[in-house]
């Protein structure tokens, strides 16, 4: 029968007292605040730290606690014995001269007459580990987002296909020793880039002939990865990877043990693949084909846009060569054959009527003018670099005898100064004087053009009026659909351009540049 504790004698609670302290689970520490000694401990307390209770109680309390943890110790104690708040995490030494993580909780406590600390310490160091092992795992999953999205920034912003970049980005978050990047040609798997040893990157290209529909199939694994843990293995992932990488290609896998083999597909398109080998067994996890796979979907999009841009290239170059042949059919041809009219009936001509004869000559003169002017500005136009290497007065002058001579309209140039601009700004002063001229010969009817091109300081402008029919801008004009082009152009080379028309009084074009980038 349980005596009521009420009824105890001082000797039995003291006994009751000591079977609590000494049951508790957690290390009970009783630390003189003045001494430092342990003057006393439960079992738990000094089985932890190794000791027997004769070796540990009279111990020098930081005798269990790691020298890297004894400053942060010492000062959480000077804190306690103002305020009474103990709670820390510390290293202590088992006697064995291992180390473990303690987490201590402290009250203040009289004991025999003496200031103590009573702390209350768990060995938690499994909790550390866990904890810090998480906080690896976040780091390491941090570090992969923010390389992935390095790498599809990376990818993005380049337009021209570039396969070692793209193995490049794949190493920096996935290492191999051995990689390949393959693009699907007809029925065989062809490498565009290739790391690795010297021997390696220097066998390209390497063609993997994919002989039936069951091999492209088995390859492309319903576009997940495939990992092969030993390429030596005699498994039937194994013996298919080795029945496929063989002659030439073979030499992916010398002195590798895994492989991994990532397929290039975009909307449901196989349009090739990434394999990489390690010298290790067992190397890939599944968690870095998840990773490969992302970069791979990343490098399939810009492997289509890097297609797209070529056809865009070409089809550019083209349109390029029907508008040149175009202008040569519209204006050179035109031009050619009324001079070949006008010297065909010359010599008649000048048997009837030698004054009429002259003026005959004089349109002979200016038609041959103009044709050849016209030949200049197609040829230029057929070198870029003449575009942006020749002095810009140059080409505009060759623009505006290549409009008289196809027009009779006279042309009155003025050129004020030396340019030295931007490639891109040249070509927009060159392109909008070409378009402003087109729409006068098309439109204007007018009897006089005044090309005006000066520069004052920093600024740049150039002036083109006419003396035409003019038109209203407020009102929609099919023949100056032009016009919304030439302020697009203007204004992504960074200048300014403005129009002035009225019906009846002309066409005035006025665009100016700023060399310091500030557009007045």
């Amino acid at each position: 029968m349980n005596k009521d504790p009420n009824l105890l004698s001082t000797e039995e609670k003291k006994e009751v007292y000591q079977s609590i302290f000494d049951a508790v689970n957690d290390g009970l520490i009783i630390n003189d605040l003045e001494s430092g000694l342990v003057v006393e401990a439960n079992p738990a307390a000094w089985l932890m730290h190794g000791y027997t209770r004769e070796e540990f109680i009279g111990l020098k309390l930081t005798a269990v606690i790691h020298p890297d943890s004894q400053f942060v110790f010492n000062e959480s104690i000077e804190i306690f014995k103002s305020d009474g708040v103990f709670d820390i995490r510390v290293q202590h030494i088992h006697r064995n001269g291992s180390m473990f993580y303690a987490g201590w909780r402290g009250t203040p406590f009289m004991y025999q007459g003496r200031s103590c600390l009573l702390g209350v310490v768990r060995d938690v160091s499994k909790r550390i580990q866990i904890e810090q092992l998480l906080s690896r795992r976040v780091g390491t999953r941090t570090h992969e987002q923010a390389t992935l999205l390095e790498i599809s920034h990376t990818l993005a912003s380049t337009l021209e296909l570039q396969p070692g970049l793209i193995l490049d980005q794949l190493r920096k978050i996935i290492e191999y020793s051995h990689g390949g990047l393959f693009v699907l040609e007809n029925s065989a798997l062809v490498t565009l880039a290739m790391r690795g040893t010297g021997p390696l990157e220097q066998s390209l290209p390497i063609r993997i002939e994919l002989n039936t529909p069951e091999t492209l199939i088995t390859l492309f694994n319903r576009h997940q990865p495939i990992r092969i843990v030993d390429v030596n293995g005699d498994s039937v992932q194994a013996q298919f990877l080795r029945s496929l990488l063989n002659d030439g290609a073979a030499v992916l896998l010398e002195g590798m043990q895994s492989w991994m083999w990532v397929p290039l597909a975009v909307r449901g398109r196989i349009i090739g693949g990434i394999g990489v080998a390690h010298e290790q067994h067992n190397y890939f996890t599944d968690h870095q084909a998840d990773l490969a796979l992302s970069v791979a979907n990343q490098a399939a999009i810009t492997m289509i846009n890097a297609e797209l841009y070529r056809q865009a290239q070409a089809l550019a170059v083209l349109e390029e060569r029907q508008r040149l042949a175009r202008n040569l059919h519209d204006a050179v041809n035109q031009s050619l054959f009324s001079a070949g009219l006008i010297a065909e009936v010359l010599p008649r001509l000048w048997d009837r009527d030698q004054e009429e004869a002259r003026r005959s000559l004089e349109d002979l003169r200016r038609l041959t003018r103009g044709a050849m002017a016209e030949m200049r500005a197609l040829l230029a136009e057929l070198r870029p670099s003449t575009l942006t290497d020749s002095d810009l007065g140059d080409l505009l002058r060759l623009l505006g005898n290549a409009l008289e001579g196809r027009t009779n309209l006279p042309v009155v140039l003025t050129v004020s100064g030396k340019f030295m601009l931007p490639a891109e700004v040249q070509i927009a002063f060159y392109r909008i004087c070409q378009e402003a001229l087109n729409n006068v010969a098309k439109h204007a009817k007018a009897a006089r053009v005044e090309i005006d091109l000066k520069q004052e300081g920093a600024m740049i402008e150039l002036r083109i009026h006419d003396d035409g029919l003019g038109f209203d801008l407020e009102q929609a004009f099919s023949g100056h659909y032009g016009l919304g082009m030439m302020r697009e152009r203007a204004e992504n080379a960074g200048a300014r351009l403005n129009i002035t028309s009225q019906p009846g009084h002309g066409t005035e074009l006025i665009m100016s540049w700023n060399n310091h980038k500030e557009i007045l």
